[in-house]
């Protein structure tokens, strides 16, 4: 297997673009850097697949940034109540904060973002070449994200990325430097993709490896493959292709795979003991007026802060309720959270339209559209219903040891 760079020449399509060729098991992979916010590189992308030098297309994507970029409809046709009953709220949330900062980088450089990604595939199609998404699925990205970092760590993950739906300064002009020779996905978490070896190491070092994997794995009956990629994976990615020796579907599979946690949780195992503990301690030594105060400071703090960040979110009526019946139970049960069932009631009574959603990019720049917008208010129900029961359970917590111990 050989490396090398191609000399950049007027009429050559690769010319000023960063890019390297490897030769390994008989197929050339011609890797081709682009800036993901730059017109010359879809003008690039499409002067190399129409030079018929290639005879199959990869392209830095998977299936859901593909279906994203394509059909400007997918957005509203996702059925909300779906992605909370199966705990993908967060998820959501994290790829609304990515697709807003697309839109503002979009809006203030008049393209969009992986427009080169799209047009690579698009041409790929309508010449009839094979066309191959190589990148790892966004959301095992993200859920290998947060397996490897701590709480205070996963804060500010969720921070760095949802901070994009509420600001709508302009992007800086160091930021989108760095954008044209990194990843889209680093760029959306700003300095914590820096400051975080883990966040730098799954997002942007797996997905080297991942894609070269991959690349390997796809070429099929491809002799000559172009590889369009952001800049930022170009030195990673070739360095893999070259030397990786591991069979290519087992670096896949041991990339995708997402981390066991464990069978018995033992915090709500702890909390559980604790609280009810507490009451039948509370009942037993100091009667029924200090097992009821015991039940009163429970179910009232968490019920009725999780009820007050309902409200605050402008939840209806009944899921205000819904969240301060669900507040004091929730946390006992491990698999329940009272922030979902509150924006379950949210979704059901007040059902988001097909234009609340397609609204929803341009509605939670501002912060009145998070309130108008029912998919964005679904969204505040689920998580400060959520904040407010955490805090009522410490507050909760502690006004019982000081009524036990006090």
């Amino acid at each position: 297997m050989t490396t090398e760079t191609v000399p950049s020449a007027a009429a050559d399509p690769f010319a000023n673009q960063p890019h390297a060729i490897v030769e390994r098991d008989g197929v050339r992979y011609t890797l081709l850097g682009t800036a993901h916010v730059s017109k010359d590189s879809v003008s690039a992308v499409r002067a190399a697949i129409a030079s018929d030098d290639f005879d199959a297309v990869a392209v830095e994507l998977d299936a859901q940034r593909l279906q994203a970029l394509g059909n400007p409809e997918t957005l509203a046709n996702l059925d909300l109540v779906r992605v909370i009953r199966e705990g993908k709220t967060a998820l959501f949330a994290a790829n609304l904060g990515l697709a807003a900062y697309q839109r503002r980088l979009a809006e203030q450089l008049g393209i969009e973002p992986g427009a080169e990604l799209k047009a690579a595939a698009d041409d790929a199609r309508a010449r009839g070449l094979p066309m191959h998404l190589v990148d790892r699925d966004v959301g095992v990205t993200f859920k290998r994200i947060s397996a490897r970092l701590g709480f205070f760590g996963r804060i500010r993950f969720v921070s760095g990325l949802l901070a994009g739906l509420f600001v709508d300064d302009e992007v800086g002009e160091t930021e989108i430097e760095k954008l044209k020779q990194g990843d889209m996905l680093e760029a959306s978490f700003g300095e914590f993709a820096q400051q975080s070896p883990a966040l730098y190491d799954t997002l942007i070092a797996e997905r080297d490896q991942y894609m070269a994997a991959r690349l390997r794995e796809t070429a099929g009956d491809a002799r000559n493959l172009l590889a369009v990629v952001g800049a930022g994976h170009l030195k990673g990615l070739a360095q893999h292709l070259r030397e990786d020796t591991e069979a290519p579907a087992a670096i896949v599979e041991r990339l995708q795979a997402l981390p066991e946690k464990s069978s018995i949780p033992w915090f709500t195992i702890a909390l559980t003991l604790f609280v009810l503990g507490g009451f039948a301690w509370g009942f037993w030594r100091g009667g029924a007026d200090v097992g009821t105060d015991l039940v009163l400071y429970w179910v009232l703090w968490t019920g009725g802060l999780g009820a007050l960040g309902c409200a605050i979110a402008g939840g209806h009526p009944l899921s205000i309720l819904g969240a301060f019946v669900a507040s004091p139970v929730t946390p006992l049960h491990p698999a329940l959270a009272s922030g979902t069932v509150s924006a379950l009631i949210e979704a059901w009574v007040r059902k988001p339209t097909h234009a609340d959603f397609m609204a929803l990019r341009n509605d939670v720049q501002t912060m009145r559209g998070w309130w108008r917008n029912r998919v964005a208010r679904v969204l505040l129900n689920f998580f400060l219903t959520s904040l407010g029961t955490a805090v009522g359970v410490w507050t909760g917590g502690a006004k019982m040891l000081g009524a036990l111990f006090g």
